[in-house]
């Protein structure tokens, strides 16, 4: 049973005199609502009351919207909920993942490539103070997985590097970092990602380690932080068989769930060996992970019954409602357990002092104050110094002078558009006006994309792509190019590479042996697996005005290096050094 005086609730008698006569107060329909986090849209007033008054939810988590819309949306919701809310957000690289108006201040691993832990603290710091002016009081972070398998897209640029140590140390320093602001923290995504390359949103992820592997690893990181009080731990639609075996003697192979569905993970190993007094959540239960597991009235209580104590969104907030009330009523989820969640999810809604009123939403006035302040723009520069990193340089070509070499060449790749509104990636302009503050002149290399969402479907247009012309004209007109990779991929396949505009392309580096050429990657660390010719390879980490100007300061030897590589960036492969 939840002991509210410990860690991480360190509840005194007042709070859990509110916990407990509010679970007592509370209707079976109310009990059930709280156990469920919802993602809503809506800015109505009267469908946001609406909603609270069928379905009571213990949880929100807000989903687009400008900074005023996002603070007004939260102000209804808690001044409307009989029982304050936790509100959520996903801050993976400071507050822009919680607002548009937000700071970017790092990605994971641009943290883990500077020297020291003051770029995850930094960003915690900001995420914490930006989200918590529009009334979150729950941060979705930090990401504790670890970077084991280059192919694996989806913790790439959210892990805090590729070993144990380092993770922790940087978790350490992101949730010191937001807990300057009243918000409490979530490791994710247990039992950990990082080892393979499949996504969980599109298929059940699997953590293949041995048991002594996974104790030496993410068991390691997620004992230490639970030791140190962390609040609250994300369950991912991640499979541990290995453990699973151990603890379930004799487990079938089609017997064995993610660990959102485990109650060997969850209850025996997290709650009994590890000790976790704290929140659990599941991962977002539209994912394939989950969903291609148990049918969908199965799955929305058994996650209870195994062990999480909130589930994380509806694909229909009615039926899955009738789903976890129906898993009551037939006792899948027991009393005890039941009431179990309920006293961890009030109670950490007590540890945030929600039950306070003058505390559930700040002033108006803050969020203008604090989001993308000068104090905040500062710390992202000085991350983006701290971290960005010279890959290789194995020519020597670096540093580039614009006044020197100033006729540019930029060759942006970018993600293949999903969208026929599509009119052209506008980080490519900001690349184009930073070279040209550096002292280049610009020629941008045609991108099939651009030409078809000009123009129209034109057949032309292929045949103006994969034409290279004379080389020697080339070598004429251009110093150096610029080869800058912006590309992201996320929930719509596995592992996201390199893919240039069209088939046969002109981008390709077919001029490097004969221009200088430097590639700069604007989010993945690890693009070298698909252009390993490039001798000259940055890793800038963020597509922002100031992630790109510092790196072609840094580029053009007007300040040093500072990053520093892991060994995935070279992906197992001895060309990606040449």
């Amino acid at each position: 049973m939840t002991d509210l005086k410990a860690k991480p609730f360190y509840l005194d008698e007042e709070a859990i005199a509110w916990v407990e006569s509010t679970i007592e107060s509370m209707s079976l329909d109310e009990k059930v609502g709280q156990l469920f986090v919802q993602m809503r849209k809506s800015l109505d007033e009267e469908e946001i009351k609406n909603t609270l008054a069928n379905y009571h939810q213990g949880g929100l988590r807000w989903q687009g919207g400008t900074m005023e819309q996002v603070y007004n949306q939260n102000k209804v919701y808690q001044e409307n909920s009989r029982i304050p809310l936790l509100i959520a957000a996903n801050c993976d690289n400071g507050g822009d993942g919680c607002l548009p108006e937000g700071t970017y201040v790092a990605t994971a691993a641009e943290a883990a490539a500077g020297e020291g832990t003051k770029t995850a603290y930094d960003m915690g710091y900001v995420a914490g103070r930006e989200a918590s002016s529009v009334g979150v009081n729950w941060m979705f972070n930090p990401c504790a997985d670890i970077f084991m398998n280059w192919r694996n897209t989806i913790v790439n640029t959210r892990a805090f590097g590729d070993n144990a140590d380092r993770v922790i140390e940087n978790i350490r320093a992101y949730i010191d970092g937001i807990h300057q602001s009243n918000v409490a923290c979530c490791c994710k995504h247990f039992p950990g990602d990082g080892v393979e390359e499949r996504d969980q949103h599109l298929v059940l992820g699997v953590n293949d380690l041995s048991v002594q592997e996974w104790n030496d690893s993410f068991r390691k990181v997620y004992q230490t932080m639970i030791d140190e009080g962390l609040e609250s731990i994300m369950a991912g639609h991640i499979a541990l068989p290995e453990m699973s075996r151990k603890l379930r003697p004799g487990i079938k192979d089609e017997e064995i769930m993610p660990a959102t569905l485990a109650p060997e993970l969850l209850t025996d190993l997290l709650r009994g060996e590890m000790g976790f007094n704290g929140l659990v959540i599941t991962d977002a239960s539209h994912m394939a992970g989950i969903a291609c597991m148990e049918r969908r009235e199965t799955a929305v209580p058994k996650a209870i019954a195994s062990g999480c104590d909130m589930f994380l969104f509806s694909n229909d907030m009615e039926e899955d409602f009738q789903y976890m009330k129906a898993g009551v009523e037939k006792g899948i989820i027991t009393q005890e357990r039941l009431h179990d969640s309920l006293r961890r999810i009030l109670g950490l809604k007590a540890k945030l002092g929600l039950y306070k009123k003058e505390r559930v939403v700040p002033a108006p006035e803050l969020k203008n104050q604090i989001t993308g302040c000068e104090e905040h723009i500062a710390l992202a520069r000085e991350a983006a110094d701290r971290c960005i990193t010279l890959v290789k340089d194995t020519k020597h070509d670096l540093p580039i002078d614009p006044v020197k070499q100033k006729r540019a060449r930029l060759v942006f790749i970018q993600s293949t558009p999903v969208s026929k509104a599509y009119t052209g990636d506008p980080v490519k302009q900001v690349v184009v006006e930073e070279l040209e503050r550096a002292g280049f002149t610009v020629d941008v290399a045609p991108n099939f994309h651009d030409l078809e969402a000009a123009e129209g479907p034109k057949p032309e247009h292929m045949f103006q792509m994969i034409r290279c012309g004379s080389m020697k004209d080339f070598k004429a007109k251009y110093d150096v190019v610029f080869l800058v990779l912006n590309i992201k991929g996320y929930a719509q396949e596995n592992n996201v590479r390199v893919r240039w505009s069209c088939n046969h392309s002109s981008e390709l580096p077919w001029y490097l042996t004969e221009v200088p050429t430097v590639g700069i990657s604007l989010n993945y660390t690890n693009h070298l697996i698909d252009v390993p010719q490039v001798h000259a390879f940055v890793n800038a980490y963020g597509n922002t005005r100031i992630c790109i100007r510092t790196a072609l300061e840094k580029i053009c030897g007007k300040s040093e290096f500072k990053g520093t590589a892991s060994e995935t960036v070279f992906c197992g492969k001895w060309d990606t050094r040449l």
